[in-house]
């Protein structure tokens, strides 16, 4: 212990005045050597520099002061003029001596002496070994002009009244001016706006021209006129403006040798400075300026961040984000690294968008720029992708950089991101809302497949529209079509909702059949208080609270709505207000009308309900069942829907038993063995961050050798699809490569949900050559999905990004024309040529249509167009609404992937189709559908899928006597078109969107008869000689069509045979030339249902309440009643 202690070295000496003084002295015998740093900066005028130069503050103060010298020795200059007496003599004597009084002297010589003494040592401090670059300054020297002589008669007397040109001080005070906002500039660390500050200096320049020209003026004209300073002053304005009135001139040669100075002085100055201004504001219109501290502490923006910005983008999120009523006082800052070009300039230039867009040209990776578009005060922060880039991994390496920036320097502000490829999404996992291209597209498209016009669907329910769209329009199919595109996803809580709040205590499918009866709204889901999930028809267990928050599809949504009733309606709610809203046994107490405020309304069908004639169980209410359908024809029936789930229809009858068939081993009809498969989850996830789907999978992984459809292998030796003998009809993905994206093509048509005797083999096409198609059995195929655009993204003009693919699909469908083919297409705009045909006069009349509708400031001008409105063609760019929608409605994401199937929640449904066959039109309206499927399956229908015959003209418009036909009831429109009921269909059960409509003999058969009939009745009637030739003309033109289908055919034909394949699946062609297809999204109870048409239901998960009914419930279905619910 004793050796440790003697090692501890001692305690320093206390500090004592003495070291204090001397400096810390070095313990005796230590050989270290003080070192000290900045040896310079403890020297007098190293201390004087950092006070008056270095130190921004202190220096400020210094200016600040000398700026104030400077204008007090000016203030001093205009009292001497006017205390002066200029009649002291003749000839110069007034121009060299003026009357100074003692007290003014006193002041001016010890100004004089301050400012003597500051440049004098502010020479000193910055002297670098040049005096005379010290010397000859211009500011050095009117210092020494305005001092020295003031301090020279401290010893002379007489020379007090000499003149001094003091007025000279302004611009030393200009000078010091500048200085000092630079030095404000450093001291508070931000640098104010150049445009601003050259605003400044030319202000001060002006005004330093016009003072040292009118005190000038003042002083030299003592010894002529004697004019006042404000004399001069104007002589000075009327001067400078060259304006010249000449009431006010010089009289002697010194000041009209001065006006001439001044006049050359200020046309080689101001020139010069307003340059500078002119080139400092059209830099400022190329960047955008700043958005103001102030305006973002008391303005609501958010800001808009992409990489290039386009005319379209811009538009679509201006309108999409204003749409909304509760956004027209935000403003929009949008922060670009690219120049804005002519297009967005000119609309920003618009009062409308002027007034509320601001253009910041910088980068979201600079925190400089983030700051001039104030983002840590932003509302929300929206980051697109650039889509057009040729390497979209790069652009979305580009957006993860821009997420990371903006949360790095305000991490407060809600993110909104969109990502182009899937596997890059994990990457922005911490924003608030992130929308993946590829995920959103492959999904769609998949689900096209099995539920036509998904994508069309989704696209108008994710759209802001009043419905107004196609109202003046002649055609019938065009009004509903656009009315109902107005239906979007609004939200409620239930206590406060006069849609749903009678049903608190019910279940959802009696809440959401009554709903949609009494006010036309469809409820589609809800959210629990205490979850944070969506379910979409969790099924009739669930029952409404009244804190739920409820989903509907509506016109509008129902803050804006106004409830009108009749007098009778008035007299029930009066008399029966004691009583509850669904009391009684079978009768709905009230029948309303729902308006919304404004110009938007819906009307509904104000049917009369009536007693139920049968045992309804429960105290639900029940339709009025339909009349006799003649002798001895049966009474269909439908049941009620109950307030509380029975037990005994838990699950609907018909998945049931779709999954009974599953289990039980198929009929040795086919000859082929079926391929088993069970449920379970992906094994391999492709990317990070992908959703977990129970899929049907196969048992075991299939060897990569037996993935080639066209190659043989040791395990098979098929080497074509016919060989194969599948059971369904094939989906066809022609792309140019496998990549990730396509996980989200495939988990849709695989999900647990969909039976097993409905899944489709799906073969991937990466060779979309006609012997590839021919091989992979093109002619068994129903769907074929085309997404081969990623070579043309490089195309130097931006609309040919689709031009690959809109060719291809040209091609296929002049080959195939009975196979429906589904694509996607960068701009909206290129889809007018899909299934193009030339000289098509009903195309052109929709074109106007469409240019009409844009011209009124929709935001859906391009939803009539044929392609699109069935579902055969869409655009990713149409989902940027979602994310912009997000920002007011932050569900809508949730719900758009919930339909895709692209997430998957316990107890939420799916969506699915089925199809109306004839012996299913018993049902007659869509409100009676909705009851049957509410009160059967506990299905919610939300929309329907619409195929009706049509007659297109050719060459011209067909004008033919509609009464003649006797097969058609339509009256022709003005447009050359027929809008018709659906022919016919086939007599199919349900099937979840198997086949195309077009494809049904029944429209055939009629669309035949017609002809005929309209031929014989031509020939007959020889005095309808223009119509005859008219439809002649046609006749001819339809001959030449025909045997142009000849040639392709017989070239598909050779082809096969040349493969060796079997030309007996390649039968006689139909295409979609007679037939439209539309969606009606939420219509209203009275529409009256046609054949083959497809309705959009949201099954509830089979899998919610399995665990509690058991299998003898599950299994049991009565016979009786299933000829009835099947549908």
């Amino acid at each position: 212990m004793s050796d440790l202690d003697s090692e501890v070295l001692p305690l320093p000496p206390r500090y004592r005045f003495r070291d204090l003084l001397l400096g810390e002295q070095p313990p005796h015998g230590d050989d270290r050597v003080q070192v000290e740093f900045y040896v310079n900066e403890n020297t007098f005028k190293e201390r004087l520099k950092l006070f008056f130069i270095k130190n921004q503050r202190s220096s400020l103060r210094i200016r600040l002061f000398n700026f104030s010298l400077k204008l007090l020795t000016c203030l001093l200059y205009i009292v001497r003029v006017l205390l002066d007496d200029p009649a002291l003599g003749i000839g110069w004597a007034p121009i060299l001596w003026v009357e100074r009084k003692m007290p003014l002297w006193v002041i001016q010589v010890v100004v004089a002496i301050i400012s003597f003494l500051e440049t004098m040592l502010l020479i000193y401090l910055s002297y670098k070994g040049n005096i005379c670059e010290q010397i000859f300054r211009v500011s050095f020297v009117l210092e020494m002009i305005n001092t020295l002589p003031f301090i020279v008669t401290i010893f002379w007397p007489p020379l007090r009244n000499l003149f001094i040109p003091v007025f000279l001080n302004c611009w030393l005070a200009k000078h010091a001016l500048e200085n000092m906002i630079n030095d404000f500039h450093r001291a508070i660390l931000r640098t104010q706006s150049a445009m601003s500050n050259q605003v400044l200096i030319l202000f001060c320049t002006l005004l330093c021209l016009l003072f040292t020209g009118t005190c000038g003026i003042q002083h030299l004209e003592r010894a002529g006129e004697n004019l006042s300073l404000l004399t001069s002053f104007y002589f000075c304005i009327v001067t400078f403006s060259t304006v010249g009135y000449g009431d006010v001139t010089p009289k002697i040669w010194p000041s009209q040798l001065l006006v001439v100075i001044m006049i050359c002085v200020a046309l080689v100055v101001l020139p010069l400075q307003f340059e500078e201004l002119v080139y400092l504001w059209m830099e400022r219109q190329k960047s955008g300026g700043n958005y103001s501290r102030h305006r973002a502490q008391t303005e609501r923006h958010v800001v808009l961040c992409v990489s290039s910005l386009k005319i379209d983008l811009l538009m679509d999120f201006l309108n999409e984000f204003y749409a909304h009523p509760r956004l027209q006082d935000y403003y929009v800052v949008i922060l670009c690294p690219t120049e804005m070009d002519v297009q967005v300039r000119r609309v920003l230039q618009i009062p409308l968008w002027s007034q509320r867009v601001i253009y910041l040209q910088g980068s979201a990776l600079k925190d400089q720029d983030l700051m001039r578009a104030k983002m840590d005060n932003g509302e929300a922060c929206f980051i697109l992708s650039s889509r057009n880039e040729v390497d979209r991994t790069a652009a979305d390496h580009q957006t993860i950089l821009r997420a990371w920036a903006v949360k790095d320097f305000a991490p407060n502000c809600p993110l909104y991101v969109q990502i182009l490829k899937p596997e890059n999404k994990f990457h922005v996992k911490f924003a608030d809302h992130v929308v993946c291209e590829e995920e959103c597209k492959f999904a769609m498209l998949a689900l096209n497949c099995i539920c036509p016009a998904t994508s069309t669907l989704i696209t108008l329910l994710v759209h802001t529209s009043r419905g107004q769209e196609g109202q003046d329009s002649p055609e019938q199919w065009q009004r509903m079509y656009g009315r109902c595109s107005g239906n979007e996803v609004y939200h409620i809580r239930m206590g406060d909702s006069k849609f749903f709040r009678e049903y608190e205590g019910k279940s959802f499918t009696y809440a959401a059949f009554h709903a949609h009866k009494k006010y036309g709204v469809c409820l589609i889901g809800l959210k629990r208080e205490q979850h944070k999930s969506v379910l979409l028809n969790p099924g009739p267990r669930h029952t409404l609270a009244a804190s739920d928050t409820c989903f509907y599809i509506n016109i509008t949504k129902e803050e804006n709505s106004a409830f009108i009733f009749t007098e009778e309606e008035r007299h029930e709610r009066r008399g029966g207000a004691g009583r509850g809203l669904y009391e009684g046994p079978s009768r709905l107490p009230l029948h309303s009308i729902l308006a919304s405020m404004g110009t938007v309304a819906m009307d509904l069908q104000n049917a009369e309900c009536r007693p139920a004639q049968g045992g309804g169980a429960g105290g639900g209410a029940t339709l009025a069942l339909p009349a006799e359908n003649g002798s001895g024809s049966r009474r269909p029936s439908i049941a009620p829907v109950l307030e509380l789930a029975d037990g005994s229809a838990l699950l609907p009858c018909d998945l049931l038993s779709d999954q009974s068939e599953d289990e039980v081993a198929p009929s040795d009809d086919e000859g082929l063995s079926v391929v088993e498969y069970v449920k379970g989850y992906p094994p391999n996830s492709p990317y990070i961050g992908s959703s977990p789907t129970l899929c049907h999978l196969l048992p075991v992984k299939a060897p990569f050798c037996c993935l080639r459809l066209d190659k043989g292998c040791k395990h098979n030796s098929f080497e074509d699809a016919k060989a194969y003998g599948f059971k369904n009809k094939l989906i066809i993905v022609s792309a140019e490569t496998a990549g990730n994206g396509l996980y989200n093509f495939i988990v849709p048509l695989r999900a647990y949900y969909r039976p097993r005797r409905e899944l489709n083999p799906i073969v991937l096409l990466l060779d979309n050559s006609l012997d590839s198609l021919l091989q992979c059995g093109i002619i068994y195929a129903d769907n074929l999905v085309v997404v081969d655009k990623e070579s043309t993204m490089s195309a130097e003009e931006d609309y040919m990004a689709d031009a690959k693919t809109i060719v291809n699909v040209q091609t296929m469908f002049r080959l195939f024309p009975s196979l429906s083919i589904t694509t996607e297409l960068t701009h909206p705009s290129n889809m007018r040529f899909m299934q193009f045909r030339a000289k098509d006069s009903y195309s052109l009349a929709l074109s106007k249509l469409e240019k009409r509708e844009r011209e009124n400031g929709s935001n859906l001008a391009f939803m009539f167009r044929l392609p699109f409105a069935a579902g055969r063609v869409f655009s990713i760019s149409m989902l940027d609404t979602l994310l912009y929608q997000s920002f007011v409605k932050d569900y809508m994401i949730t719900i758009t992937r919930l339909l895709l199937g692209l997430d998957t929640t316990p107890g939420s449904g799916y969506l699915c189709a089925m199809k109306i066959g004839e012996a299913d039109l018993w049902i007659r309206t869509y409100g009676r559908l909705f009851q049957k499927l509410c009160s059967s399956s506990a299905e919610i229908p939300i929309g329907i899928y619409r195929t009706e015959s049509h007659v297109f003209s050719s060459e011209s418009q067909i004008s033919v006597n509609m009464e003649d036909c006797e097969d058609v009831r339509e009256a022709q429109g003005p447009w050359g078109a027929r809008a018709g009921p659906g022919g016919g269909g086939s007599t199919h059960g349900r099937h979840a969107g198997g086949g195309d409509p077009a494809e049904h003999p029944l429209l055939r058969r009629k669309s035949l008869s017609w002809a005929r009939k309209l031929s014989r009745k031509g020939s007959q009637q020889a005095a309808k000689a223009p119509a005859a030739a008219e439809y002649i003309s046609q006749q001819r033109l339809s001959l030449c069509r025909r045997s142009e289908r000849q040639e392709l055919s017989e070239l598909v034909k050779n082809r096969m045979k040349h493969l060796g394949l079997p030309t007996t699946g390649y039968g006689e062609m139909n295409d979609h030339q007679n037939t439209l297809s539309y969606v009606l999204i939420n219509p209203p109870p009275d529409t009256r249902l046609k054949p083959n048409d497809i309705v959009y239901l949201i099954r509830p998960d089979p899998l919610a309440h399995v665990a509690g009914s058991s299998p003898s419930h599950r299994l049991s279905c009565n016979p009786e009643t299933r000829d009835e619910t099947q549908l």
